[in-house]
């Protein structure tokens, strides 16, 4: 039987989840976190180490690290859980190359960046079907917010990233490089609305609107009828209109500059320079 563990990161709203076979032990582990406070420019394993711990008590087989997509909110803690469990292989979807070869220019990265997925130990297909043990887990691509999202469809539940939020506060955003509101109208409607409606939907955030308490779980039937963005009956060029229109009014995430360029190099942080020191690259805009 499927369990399914939720760990929530208040400073930036993240959700990370534990998907294990409660028989064989087999499990997974999705978007998980590794904190960094801006202002200081530290890095601390607290929540990477709340996931691994609960491996760890659950005696669980950890087969795989799936990233949804080079998050813009939270730099990913795959690196730190990969070094207690080596043998887990760190995968996202194959369209990560775009999303790189973007980010390669924006940042001015160094010629030997690759653009090539290869930081990952494996690259997604859409459609693609695979096992963790005993776990069988379909790939999804689901993009718009950015063009490298992919959801995974599991055992009658299905990990939307930032394509889905709960029902009362809509959508992912869709004015970063290379995102699309068309594309995610298309994402939803076509693939993830096409699920079976009892499916589960489990999201990669909550913002607690108007101060609820947390929630994270909800299912396809509830989003199609009460997404208050993106519901069955939205046309394509409403969804397009209001995307757009309430993106211009979104602030920048405060952790976007740090967070894609670790990101899109599979939870690296930069290489040591001369002086031992790590150092991240921040493009200044305007004069």
């Amino acid at each position: 039987m499927i369990q399914i563990k939720e760990f929530f990161d208040k400073n930036t709203w993240t959700l990370t989840y534990v998907v294990w076979d409660d028989l064989t032990k087999d499990a997974i582990v999705i978007d998980p976190v590794m904190d960094y406070d801006p202002a200081s420019s530290k890095t601390n394993e607290e929540s990477a180490n709340a996931v691994i711990q609960f491996i760890h008590s659950q005696q669980l087989k950890l087969h795989y690290i799936l990233e949804t997509h080079a998050h813009a909110d939270h730099l990913s803690g795959s690196q730190i859980i990969k070094r207690k469990f080596p043998d887990a292989m760190i995968a996202i979807g194959e369209k990560i190359t775009k999303v790189q070869e973007v980010f390669k220019d924006i940042f001015d990265l160094p010629e030997d960046f690759k653009t090539d997925g290869s930081q990952f130990d494996r690259l997604l297909k859409d459609g693609e079907e695979f096992a963790a043990g005993s776990i069988t887990i379909k790939t999804l691509f689901t993009p718009g917010h950015t063009p490298a999202c992919a959801s995974y469809y599991i055992g009658g539940s299905v990990f939307v990233g930032d394509a889905l939020f709960m029902p009362d506060y809509g959508t992912g955003r869709c004015d970063f490089p290379a995102g699309s509101a068309a594309e995610l109208y298309h994402s939803v409607h076509a693939r993830l609305y096409e699920l079976p409606e009892d499916t589960k939907v489990y999201t990669g955030h909550d913002y607690m609107p108007n101060g609820r308490p947390l929630k994270f779980m909800t299912t396809i039937a509830d989003e199609k009828e009460n997404n208050i963005q993106l519901k069955a009956t939205t046309s394509l060029d409403e969804f397009v209109r209001f995307r757009t229109e309430r993106d211009r009014t979104l602030a920048t995430p405060k952790l976007l500059l740090p967070s894609v360029q670790v990101n899109i190099d599979a939870g690296h942080l930069p290489k040591p320079t001369r002086n031992g020191k790590r150092y991240l690259k921040i493009p200044i805009q305007g004069g």
